[in-house]
């Protein structure tokens, strides 16, 4: 009896949510291939070299984060009112990016979870990692 749960409008075990006159699909699992929609409706839809550019996309999200986290953009030790604006405008615009890329992560898309995964990996092996940087005696 457990696997019998009623939802809100009394329909039993429906993975689908009405939504107006359209029908959303609420799967919890990954799919794979291109016929998705991530972040917008309607995009990319079935168009295959839309979901490449939404897999690159993703990717140059992540890797732009990593970007920001990397990166102070005012001296240390500043306290000035315009570093601190700067500053915070940067978290705002990390953070933001932060999200599209979890809320594109969240339309369940193998492709898209890897791409987002590898951006953050590539951003951190470039920009925060030991192998790019400059030793102290160079």
């Amino acid at each position: 009896m457990a696997d019998r749960i009623t939802s809100h409008n009394g329909e039993l075990n429906n993975p689908h949510i009405h939504h107006g006159n359209r029908l959303i699909a609420t799967h919890m699992r990954f799919c794979w291939g291109d016929n998705t929609v991530i972040l917008f409706d309607h995009w990319p839809g079935k168009d295959t070299a839309m979901y490449a550019l939404a897999i690159i996309f993703v990717f140059c999200l992540a890797f732009l984060i990593e970007f920001l986290l990397a990166f102070e953009f005012t001296k240390p030790g500043e306290t000035k009112v315009g570093a601190c604006l700067i500053r915070t405008e940067l978290y705002m615009v990390r953070s933001g990016l932060s999200y599209m890329v979890m809320l594109a992560v969240l339309s369940y898309n193998g492709g898209i979870f890897l791409a987002a995964v590898s951006g953050h990996a590539v951003g951190f092996l470039v920009f925060q990692s030991r192998l790019f940087r400059k030793s102290d005696g160079e």
